[in-house]
């Protein structure tokens, strides 16, 4: 074989490349076109459950390995970040135009001032209870 041979036989193989390249290029996008409609539509609502799913953990294995002496900072912290969730809430709640929307961010405010008050609550006990165990 010289080179020449070599040349021709490496220039068809590129043209090959390039035309199995465009059949490629062609069925992704008869795909992509395919799928569409319900990547769009699953794909924020995946994103979103995996978010709540890993929080749900999260949130299950700090709680169930906290110690009582950590229990007053912990809902310090918690009624910190449920006031910010109110402050969404509400935010998310005026500026929507959906009953749909007004109705869970309406939820929303009323389980997060509840999280926040009953966590005032135990504080103020546990607190209490600590208080008579030092006298």
């Amino acid at each position: 074989m010289n080179a020449i041979d070599i040349a021709n036989q490496a220039s068809a193989r590129a043209q090959e490349a390039m035309t199995l390249a465009e059949q490629a290029r062609q069925l992704a996008i008869a795909g992509a076109t395919a799928v569409a409609p319900v990547a769009a539509a699953a794909e924020p609502f995946l994103l979103l459950l995996t978010i709540f799913l890993l929080a749900c953990f999260v949130g299950y294995h700090v709680v169930w390995n906290v110690t009582p002496a950590l229990h007053s900072p912990l809902m310090g912290v918690t009624n910190a970040i449920s006031s910010v969730i109110v402050v969404g809430a509400i935010l998310a709640t005026g500026l929507s135009d959906s009953i749909a929307a007004k109705i869970f961010g309406f939820l929303a405010v009323t389980l997060a001032a509840v999280n926040i008050f009953g966590g005032f609550m135990v504080t103020r006990r546990m607190l209490a209870m600590f208080k008579k165990k030092g006298s």
